[in-house]
């Protein structure tokens, strides 16, 4: 009888000169759009408020948010300074200084407001965490009361031959310390089902679905008073 491939953590920063040049330069496009397409279809129709990203990178997911999404302001967080430069050069690029606002914060962090958000979202930040609860409860102290929150990240595959396929199919022809990551990253990833009882732990009523053949995606809406 086989055993799924068991979960190998990685460094909680990639924030080496080299990794974020391969990083902010790599094509994730596809990846990116979907996910800010998703949400930007569910928060379209809503006033316009406040949202965080944590774990922002390179800032793509916020300039793509930013530009479908005119009336909100984006506060993108993450705790790597060089990641915090390319993105701060991206957004200036874009000229989107006064709707994106970069926070160098490492998670858990009192200093960021409580329940100051309208929509709290990540993207492959929960497998570099030491431990999940941090993002889950993160989100859950960040949230306003029905807001929306929606986090994606690698899903481990089953083998490491699995592992291996992914990384051939997806980065080839990647740069080494790209494609190194990556290998790294499906080690490190979390199951769908992991994360369903991350999230039940965490108090958090929301949605965990696989969405592609390496990712998954939580959503849903933060309870607001009264409300189950």
């Amino acid at each position: 009888m086989s055993t799924l491939l068991e979960r190998t953590p990685e460094p909680e920063l990639m924030d080496s000169p080299d990794q974020v040049a391969a990083y902010a330069g790599a094509d994730f496009a596809e990846s990116n759009a979907a996910f800010a397409e998703r949400l930007c279809a569910e928060l379209r129709a809503a006033p316009a408020g406040r949202l965080v990203d944590l774990g922002c990178g390179p800032a793509d997911i916020c300039v793509r948010i930013a530009g479908w999404l005119p009336g909100w302001q984006i506060d993108a967080i993450d705790a790597g300074e060089n990641m915090l430069e390319a993105a701060k050069q991206r957004i200036e690029s874009e000229g989107l200084e006064n709707r994106i606002r970069l926070l160098h914060a490492r998670l858990p962090d009192g200093s960021l407001a409580s329940g100051a958000y309208q929509s709290v979202v990540s993207n492959s930040l929960l497998h570099h965490l030491p431990d999940p609860a941090i993002l889950w409860q993160s989100i859950a102290r960040l949230a306003a009361p029905g807001a929306w929150v929606q986090v994606m990240d690698l899903a481990r595959p089953d083998s490491s031959e699995a592992v291996d396929e992914l990384v051939e199919r997806y980065a080839a022809e990647a740069p080494a310390v790209l494609k190194e990551d990556f290998r790294n990253s499906l080690h490190a990833a979390w199951r769908v089902d992991e994360v369903g009882r991350q999230l039940r732990c965490a108090g958090l009523a929301l949605g965990c679905e696989r969405v592609s053949d390496r990712h998954w995606l939580v959503s849903g809406r933060i309870a607001g008073p009264g409300e189950p």
